[in-house]
C-alpha cells in the first residue's frame, strides 16, 4: 500500500498556523517590553542597596518605589495580554481546522474495517491548541531573553557571569534529556490509557450482554489488566519526568543560592556592591525561569508533538475534498457497471465486475449466502466504499460528483446494525439537522409506520435515547433508523438486513414504505437473507462469492436458483393477490 505523503499534512497545518501570525508577532513584540520590563526588580534592589541606603533618602526611596509599582503593573498588563493574544492565536487555529479535521475523521473512520484503530484526531487537535495557549509558549518567547540577563550577570562581575552560564548550560542539557529520554514512554502511556478506554467503553455499551452472559468478572479481569498496564506506564513515565522536573527545581534553587553566596565573597573582597549581589540574584532567577517552566511541563509540550504527528498524517492520508458543481435532484435511476469493491485495509477484492440497472418505481432485492457480498454492495451504492473498478451512478451521475452530505439526502440507508445519536427521538429521525421541521419528521416516521410507536413513548417525540438504545428494543431502534432513512424523501433507499430486529407488525410496516417509495417512483434496494424482506421486490440480484450469479424478475430468478421455489413463492405474494 502506499504510504503517504507527510509533506501535505504538513504544509496544511503551516498554511492555518500562519493566518496567525500576526497574532504571534504582536506576542513576540509584548515579549520585548515584559522581558525589557522584567529588569526593573533587579535595578530597583541595586539602587536601594546602593543609593537608598547609602543616602539615607527617604524621598529618594519614595520615588523608586512608585517608579517600580509602575513599571510592575505596566509589565503585567502586558504579559496578560500576551497571554490573551496567544490564546486567541491557538483558538484560531482550532476553529480554523475543527471542520477539516473532523470530515477527515469520520472519511477515515467510514472506510476502516478495523474499528480498534480508530483516533480521536479532535484531541490531538486540541492539544496543539492547549499547547498554544499555555505558558509553555510564552516561556518559548522568553527563552532567547536569556541570554541576555546572563550577559548582565557578567557585567556586574566575569566569575557570576561564569556560574550563572555554566549552570545555565546545565540546565539546559537535562531540559533536552527530559525530552529525548521521555518521548517514548510518554507516547506508551498514551496508547494504553488509550487501549483501557475503549475497552471500557465496550464494557459499557455492551453492558447488557455482558450481564446476560455471566462475562461481568471475565470483562472486569481484561479491562484490569490493560488498566495496569496503563498505570504502569503511566508511572514508570511520571517517575522519568518528575526525576527531571525535581532536578531542575531543585537545581535552580541552588544554582541561586551558589550566585548569593559567590556574590557574598565578591563583596567581602570588595569586588562587588551588594546591590548588584541581589540583583545579579534576581536576574539569574529570571534567566532560568523560562527553562524550568518548559521541563515543568514538558508533557503538555510532548502531547501537543504527538496531536501534531497524527494530525499530519490524517489530512496527508485524506486530503481535503474538492468542490463539486451543484447538481439537480436526480431520478430514482441506479446504473452499476462492471463493480469491483475492495474493502479498505485489505487486499481481496469482495465484489467483482457486478452489473445491473435499477428503473424508478422498482424494488430490487440482493440475496445470496453470508459473506456473498451484500453488504459491501451496500456500502458502495451509499458512497462510504469507492470501487476500485467500474462505476455507480445515480441518474447518469457518478456518486463521486455529489458532494458527500447531498448524496446523503437523495440515498436513504439502513445498515445492519442501526446507531443511534445521544438525544431525542426526533432529533435522530432529523439526522441531527438543527433546522429540520416537524412536519417533516412525523412524516418520515408516518412512512416507516413508526409514528404510533413512538407516541406511545412517555415523551413522544420528545423522547430522550442514548447512543446503546436504553430503553428500546432492537425492533424500536430498527424502525427509528428506517424513519431517519426516510427523512428528507430521497429517491433511492438502501436496506441492508432491515427486519432483522421485526416483528410481524414491523416488517408489515417495512413492506408499506416499500410499497409507498414504489407509487412515488424512487427505488429500493433491499439486502436480505429472510423472504419477508423480499416480498415487495420486483427484480432480484443473488450474489454468490462476490459475483453476480443471476439477475431479473424475482418469480424467473427463484426458478432458477432456488429448488423449493413454489414454496417460497407462495410466501412471497402479497394478501391480496393470494385473494384474487
Amino acid at each position: 500500500m502506499k504510504q503517504p505523503d507527510l509533506s501535505t499534512g504538513q504544509r496544511e497545518l503551516r498554511a492555518v498556523r500562519r493566518k496567525s501570525r500576526s497574532l504571534f508577532w504582536l506576542a513576540a513584540i509584548f515579549s520585548v517590553f515584559v522581558n525589557l520590563l522584567m529588569l526593573t526588580g533587579p535595578i530597583f534592589m541595586l539602587q536601594v542597596y546602593d543609593r537608598v541606603l547609602g543616602s539615607r533618602s527617604e524621598e529618594t526611596l519614595l520615588a523608586l518605589f512608585v517608579l517600580m509599582a509602575f513599571l510592575f503593573l505596566v509589565m503585567g498588563i502586558l504579559d496578560f495580554t500576551r497571554g490573551r493574544v496567544l490564546a486567541r492565536a491557538g483558538a484560531r487555529f482550532q476553529s480554523t481546522l475543527d471542520r477539516r479535521v473532523f470530515s477527515a475523521m469520520v472519511r477515515r473512520a467510514s472506510v476502516s474495517t478495523n474499528r480498534e484503530d480508530g483516533q480521536n484526531n479532535l484531541r490531538d487537535l486540541e492539544s496543539v491548541q492547549r499547547l498554544m495557549s499555555s505558558p509553555v509558549l510564552t516561556a518559548l518567547f522568553d527563552i532567547p531573553w536569556t541570554p541576555v540577563f546572563l550577559l548582565g550577570i557578567a557585567i556586574f562581575h566575569p566569575w557570576l557571569g561564569l556560574l550563572a552560564v555554566g549552570g545555565g548550560g546545565l540546565l539546559v542539557l537535562v531540559a533536552v534529556l527530559n525530552q529525548s529520554m521521555t518521548s517514548d514512554p510518554v507516547r506508551r502511556t498514551n496508547a494504553a490509557a488509550l487501549r483501557a478506554e475503549r475497552m471500557s467503553e465496550q464494557i459499557r455499551g455492551e453492558a447488557e450482554m455482558v450481564r446476560s452472559l455471566g462475562m461481568q468478572e471475565n470483562a472486569f479481569a481484561r479491562w484490569q489488566q490493560l488498566r495496569r498496564e496503563s498505570l504502569a506506564q503511566t508511572v514508570a513515565a511520571s517517575d522519568m519526568g518528575g526525576g527531571f522536573t525535581a532536578t531542575t527545581k531543585t537545581f535552580r534553587l541552588f544554582l541561586q543560592s551558589a550566585m548569593l553566596g559567590l556574590g557574598a565573597f565578591l563583596v567581602l573582597e570588595g569586588e562587588l556592591t551588594p546591590g548588584a549581589m541581589i540583583a545579579a540574584s534576581i536576574l539569574l532567577g529570571r534567566a532560568l525561569a523560562p527553562v524550568d517552566l518548559a521541563v515543568g511541563q514538558w508533557q503538555v509540550v510532548q502531547r501537543a508533538l504527538e496531536g501534531w504527528r497524527n494530525l499530519t498524517q490524517l489530512l496527508a492520508t485524506v486530503p481535503q475534498e474538492p468542490p463539486r458543481t451543484a447538481l439537480p435532484r436526480p431520478r430514482a435511476r441506479l446504473t452499476v457497471n462492471q463493480v469491483t469493491v475492495i474493502p479498505p485495509g485489505e487486499q481481496q477484492a469482495t465484489l467483482r465486475m457486478v452489473s445491473f440497472d435499477v428503473e424508478p418505481g422498482e424494488a430490487v432485492g440482493v440475496i445470496g449466502p453470508s459473506g456473498a457480498g451484500k453488504s459491501t454492495l451496500a456500502r458502495a451504492l451509499v458512497g462510504v466504499w469507492r470501487p476500485a473498478g467500474g462505476k455507480i451512478r445515480l441518474d447518469g451521475a457518478a456518486l463521486e460528483q455529489y458532494e458527500p452530505d447531498i448524496l446523503g439526502a437523495h440515498i436513504g440507508y439502513l445498515p445492519q446494525r442501526v446507531q443511534l445519536f445521544d438525544g431525542t427521538i426526533a432529533q435522530n429521525i432529523a439526522r441531527l439537522r438543527p433546522d429540520a421541521r416537524d412536519e417533516d419528521i412525523v412524516t418520515a416516521a408516518r412512512k416507516a409506520a413508526a409514528h404510533e410507536m413512538i407516541l406511545k413513548m412517555p415523551e413522544g417525540y420528545d423522547t430522550k435515547v442514548s447512543s446503546a438504545g436504553g430503553r428500546l428494543s432492537g425492533g424500536q431502534i430498527q424502525r427509528i433508523g428506517l424513519a431517519r432513512a426516510l427523512f428528507g424523501d430521497p429517491v433511492l433507499l438502501v436496506l441492508d438486513e432491515p427486519n432483522s430486529n421485526l416483528d410481524n407488525d414491523g416488517s408489515e410496516a417495512l413492506n408499506l414504505a416499500i410499497r409507498q417509495m414504489k407509487s412515488e417512483g424512487k427505488s429500493v434496494l433491499i439486502m436480505a437473507h429472510r423472504p419477508a424482506a423480499i416480498r415487495e421486490c420486483d427484480k432480484l440480484l443473488v450474489l454468490e462469492g462476490g459475483m453476480r450469479r443471476a439477475f431479473g424478475a424475482r418469480d424467473e430468478v427463484l426458478r432458477g436458483t432456488v429448488a423449493n421455489h413454489n414454496e417460497l413463492a407462495g410466501r412471497l405474494t402479497p394478501p391480496q393477490e393470494t385473494a384474487t
